[in-house]
């Protein structure tokens, strides 16, 4: 069976089985039409198969009327920044984030330069059988730029951050192992981080497009990156994913500085500076609401999802957010995962303090997050969320997106999969063995339900 997953932020498949010229021209012909007439900027992050899912897009787009503007490989931070630099009405990323070699993506962005909301999407997919019955006739087609200027742009206004001194960042000359997946960032980082007086020792930043481990930045990927450090006696290294949206770090020791704790991090250097909210998704750390507590200030929690991220900031005029995974939203430049800002006020903080990534990792609330996957075989998910809502009632819970309940020393979060028979269950604690006690005892809650 063809694997097309089909989600707010757009579509993502397996080239050629499932994400197929077919299936691009479909969804493509339905995202015009709900634009409407006016610009539309296009960007990749680079893999092999990007150049045909964007000869693809263009020829689409194009037929429908609409103008293309075309900045290459680049962050998907960069499209979502450019669709409101250049007044355009939509942006496509060609992209799969982190998903391996054999997959590729459409992230679908509205006219504000942000992923769609739920609402915008079920317009999108109400349109989509009958998108392709209208197309322009020859004089009437769109017409396509080539802007060179979006990359430039994008990594000018990160520079002009208020929160930023470029003059302290450059004085303190780290140096830094890069790893950047061959993806989009091969593009970007290294000339950023020169810019910002920084020695960059490079792995992984050939502009190829293949990658060379699998792409998600997370410790069991990151063996070698970790290795690096080490062998160089580098202050860090800054590891993004292909499309450039997450940031993880490595301290100076060679180990993980924890994903979640880069939004952390970044929460408690914008605190510092800034008075307001913070929203975070439902799965992230508890140690941003301890951070933000030390400030004064609240944190507001979102269910997972970018998009919904950035809702619910807006609703709460917050004015710093952002997901566990590595992803650093800062509304001063615009409302989207963007791991060059991420890396600018990480090293902004690290060039203030004066202290290594090692000594702030030892400063961070401890906690440890586990996941479980709880495989339902016929089972319908939604039947054991609702009987844990009714048997969890009395506690601190939170029912936005399945169910979180906060406790004293840990807290735990079921989420039914879209995509599979399975429930996942996420819990966070002050341990290791303390937080994989307590996800096995929700496993065996669920198994018992399941009966």
């Amino acid at each position: 069976m063809p694997t097309l997953m089909v989600s707010v932020s757009g579509i993502r498949g397996l080239v050629g089985d499932g994400l197929d010229p077919h299936t691009i021209v479909k969804y493509a012909s339905a995202y015009a039409d709900f634009c409407g007439h006016g610009k539309i900027v296009i960007g990749s992050d680079g893999r092999i198969s990007g150049e045909m899912v964007k000869h693809t897009l263009i020829g689409t787009l194009t037929a429908k009327g609409n103008d293309i503007v075309d900045i290459g490989i680049c962050p998907t931070p960069t499209v979502l920044y450019n669709v409101n630099k250049l007044g355009a009405v939509g942006g496509i990323q060609i992209s799969a984030s982190h998903n391996p070699n054999e997959w590729n993506a459409l992230k679908l962005l509205n006219s504000k330069g942000e992923f769609m909301t739920p609402d915008e999407n079920k317009k999108m997919l109400e349109i989509l059988e009958s998108a392709n019955e209208n197309y322009n006739k020859w004089d009437s087609l769109g017409k396509v730029e080539t802007y060179s200027d979006g990359l430039k742009n994008h990594v000018n206004d990160v520079l002009k951050l208020n929160l930023i001194d470029i003059d302290l960042i450059k004085s303190k000359n780290f140096k830094i192992v890069l790893d950047c997946v061959n993806g989009a960032g091969s593009y970007v980082m290294k000339d950023f981080l020169h810019t910002l007086g920084c020695e960059v020792i490079e792995l992984d930043c050939e502009k190829s497009g293949v990658f060379p481990r699998l792409p998600e930045p997370i410790p069991e990927n990151l063996t070698k990156t970790m290795q690096v450090v080490k062998e160089n006696n580098a202050d860090l290294a800054i590891v993004v994913d292909p499309d450039v949206d997450r940031l993880v770090l490595i301290t100076d020791e060679g180990e993980p500085f924890v994903e979640e704790n880069t939004i952390t991090l970044a929460v408690k250097h914008v605190l510092s500076k800034t008075k307001g909210n913070v929203v975070v998704n439902l799965s992230t750390t508890r140690a941003v609401d301890d951070i933000a507590e030390a400030e004064g200030r609240k944190v507001f929690r979102s269910p997972v999802g970018e998009a919904n991220v950035v809702k619910l900031m807006k609703e709460v005029d917050a004015v710093i957010g952002g997901e566990g995974s590595g992803g650093v939203i800062y509304p001063e430049l615009h409302y989207g995962r963007d791991a060059l800002v991420g890396t600018i006020l990480t090293l902004q903080h690290l060039a203030e303090t004066e202290k290594s990534l090692s000594e702030l990792k030892k400063e961070m609330p401890q906690y440890i997050i586990v996941k479980k996957k709880i495989i339902l075989n016929n089972i319908n998910p939604d039947e054991i969320v609702n009987q844990l809502k009714e048997k969890y009632s009395d506690e601190n819970i939170n029912t936005d997106d399945g169910l979180r309940i906060d406790f004293d020393d840990h807290w735990v979060h079921f989420r039914k999969s879209n995509t599979e028979p399975i429930i996942r269950c996420i819990a966070e604690a002050s341990t290791e063995d303390v937080a994989n006690k307590y996800i096995d005892k929700y496993f065996a809650v669920v198994k018992d339900l399941m009966k």
